[in-house]
Parts: C-alpha cells; structure tokens; sequence
C-alpha cells in the first residue's frame, strides 16, 4: 500500500474492432482481473479483453 491508499497494478484493457484501447478498470491481483476480463470476453462481443500489470507492456 502507499499513501494514496491501495495498490491496483492489474489492468483490464478492451480493444475494440477499430484499434482503439480503453482501461476497463484496475485491480489488486492477477486473478482478481483476469475474472473480469473472461466475463466481459463472454458476452460475445467483437471486442478483445485482455489483462495487463502496470509497467509491463503489452505483447
């Protein structure tokens, strides 16, 4: 934790069928994220979802 209050270095990030990424929401663990992200990536919708830790870029 620091001052600010909890530490949330997991990122959910959507793509979106025109490239576009936008920051679903952060979260304190791995596991935590991922959970959101295959819930929204069940929907069946045509964008992607993906989880990411802070710092770390993407592959």
């Amino acid at each position: 934790m620091t001052d600010s209050g909890a530490v949330l270095p997991w990122l959910v990030i959507r793509q979106d069928d025109n490239g576009n990424r936008y920051r679903v929401g952060r979260y304190a663990t791995k596991d935590e994220a991922q959970k959101i992200a295959d819930s929204l990536d069940d929907r069946g919708h045509k964008q992607l979802y993906w989880v990411e830790r802070i710092g770390t870029p993407a592959l």
